[in-house]
């Protein structure tokens, strides 16, 4: 069933470009975010327990099920679930594994695109900002944010062309397999990243105080604004309520937040601890998603990657080391880098309620341009986004070409162009309705968010009492330097899937229905709003989208005549 000749060329290939898939957008603009919005020290407990109980437990079942599934020939997720379930019904739960990686490649790959445009922009020097305001309109006419179709130029300043050139690369190093293509760009991608994050980010941390007036506004603010496990605010009463109206941050904000509390009844400062914000339901949640969308645990990418290894490979180590680079890249270099540069130049008013795209191609565009030789430190930055996003995005074509070869038979070139053809009506579909970003915002929330939640949890049960925990480790000790410990086989198979039930039942009850827990009434989400409440066309275009893709891969996965039979000494 295996493709002859498919397989990594090394340990280290295969760990670079696993850490590749994990290392991207996220660490480097989405963590930033969530770790200051969510109380910095506060979250950081949350993400390194959901780290410990989802990435690890996940990472290393992934590791361990997709080299064996391997092993018994089969690549692909549905492949695998049918394999070691061994029902006529289980390799429909496979097609998660499929839906999700090709959904977030149609709009990933246009994102890769604006950091390879400001990339070229800021070294052509085109990148010259003075205001907010000039930054976030440049952004809304590159990525055509204003109207439908607006996005469709082909200049410079557009990024229709610089879509055009990531598609075409992609799948150029695609169509070269593995080693040849995956991995030899990892192999030089990954160390280029490491150096333009370390030249980046001592430029930030050797920032200061950049304005002498403006004493609050500096580096080691903005490090206590990410890091500090507590949160000093001035609260507002309104009726018998205390609201948060703001949060202070620096020496002499402090002391005018306590002169303007002491003249006013209604205002008070106070300090939030780290047991008060981990009792909020909503950290625990951002937390846990962030380390599945950071580590590409149940996206499918992983099992496919391991599936090409051979049980000498040490699957235990090459985990953690790919979940270790991963965590450098995150906490050591993208907490490092986004929110101190943010903070320095434009203050705690300038990154409050900052987005994910309002922080990286808002903010940070408006700090570079105040920064001398800002052109240079721009250029570096966005390029190594540029290059993060590129081996997030290689992998997740391949669960689709593993799929495609092993369902179909059919060869690199025939699975390439089916899967190129695919994903480029997805991809054109995002980019034509580029209004207020609404059909990429629908697909990531409800495929890359969402679903990403639900395949996790069914793997971490199917994993772990389906295909067994003692079962797993001891696949798991073949080719390993050391086991994994066994008491860890307790949390695989009673904690991890308990903790993600009830991470799922939370998100689904705060962010889909907008139940709230400190009283009041729901409020349903706008993702809610925009399909049954104020129907958006674009939304159910978007959500149709999916469904049309699930019901073409289901009708492949029936007629493939690999899942026809039960397979035998799985």
């Amino acid at each position: 069933m295996k493709k002859p000749g498919e397989k990594w060329s090394s340990q280290l290939g295969v760990i670079l470009a696993v850490a590749g898939s994990a290392v991207g957008i996220g660490n480097y603009l989405r963590f930033p975010g969530q770790a200051a919005q969510y109380g910095g020290g506060a979250f950081m407990i949350a993400y390194f327990v959901s780290l410990v109980v989802i990435g690890l437990s996940i990472g290393w079942a992934e590791w361990t099920i997709g080299r064996y599934a391997g092993q018994h020939g089969f690549n692909s997720v549905p492949g695998v679930f049918h394999a070691f379930m061994r029902q006529r019904w289980s390799k429909y739960i496979g097609l998660l594994g499929l839906i999700i990686p090709l959904v977030i490649y149609m709009y990933y790959v246009i994102i890769e695109s604006w950091c390879l445009g400001y990339a070229i922009n800021f070294l052509l020097g085109n990148m010259h900002f003075t205001t907010a305001a000039e930054s976030g309109s440049f952004f809304g006419a590159f990525a055509g944010a204003g109207t439908n179709g607006s996005a469709l130029k082909f200049g410079l300043q557009d990024a229709a062309v610089y879509l055009t050139v990531v598609f075409l690369i992609n799948f150029v190093l695609i169509y070269r397999g593995l080693a040849k293509g995956i991995e030899v760009f990892c192999n030089y991608a990954m160390p280029t990243l490491l150096v333009l994050s370390v030249i980046v980010l001592v430029r930030v941390l050797t920032l200061g105080t950049p304005d002498p007036s403006l004493p609050d506004n500096s580096i080691n603010n903005g490090l206590g604004f990410m890091w500090n496990p507590t949160k000093t605010v001035v609260e507002r009463q309104v009726g018998a309520e205390w609201q948060i109206e703001r949060e202070v941050l620096g020496e002499n904000a402090v002391r005018t937040a306590t002169a303007e509390v002491s003249t006013d009844p209604a205002l008070r400062i106070r300090e939030i601890g780290v047991i008060e914000q981990l009792r909020k339901p909503q950290l625990w949640l951002a937390a846990a998603g962030q380390i599945f969308f950071t580590l590409s645990v149940g996206f499918g990418v992983i099992i496919t990657y391991a599936s090409y290894l051979s049980q000498k490979d040490d699957i235990v180590l090459s985990s953690l080391t790919a979940t270790t680079a991963n965590e450098f890249s995150e906490v050591g270099m993208g907490g490092l880098i986004a929110l101190p540069a943010g903070v320095a130049f434009l203050g705690m008013a300038g990154m409050v309620g900052q987005s994910t795209f309002g922080l990286g191609f808002h903010v940070l565009p408006l700090v570079f341009s105040k920064m001398p030789a800002g052109w240079l430190f721009g250029f570096c930055f966005f390029f190594l986004l540029f290059l993060a996003a590129m081996a997030s995005s290689l992998s997740m074509l391949q669960p689709g070409i593993a799929f495609l070869e092993e369902a179909l038979q059919i060869g690199r070139k025939q699975s390439v162009a089916l899967l190129g053809g695919l994903t480029a009506m997805g991809c054109g579909f995002v980019f034509y309705f580029s209004q207020d970003l609404k059909a990429l915002d629908t697909l990531d929330f409800w495929v890359g968010t969402f679903l990403i939640f639900v395949f996790g949890t069914i793997q971490s049960i199917t994993f772990t009492w389906i295909f067994g925990v003692d079962r797993l480790l001891k696949e798991s000790d073949k080719g390993a330097a050391f086991s994994i410990p066994r008491w860890f086989g307790l949390v695989m198979k009673y904690v991890s899937p308990a903790f993600l039930l009830v991470i799922l039942t939370l998100w689904i009850l705060i962010d889909v229905f907008g139940f709230n827990f400190a009283g009041g009434a729901p409020k349903f989400s706008s993702y809610i709003q925009d399909l049954f409440i104020k129907p958006n066309t674009v939304a159910w275009l978007s959500i149709v989208l999916v469904f049309v893709l699930g019901a073409f891969l289901s009708l492949l996965i029936a007629k493939a005549p690999a899942y026809r039979s039960k397979p035998k000494g799985f």
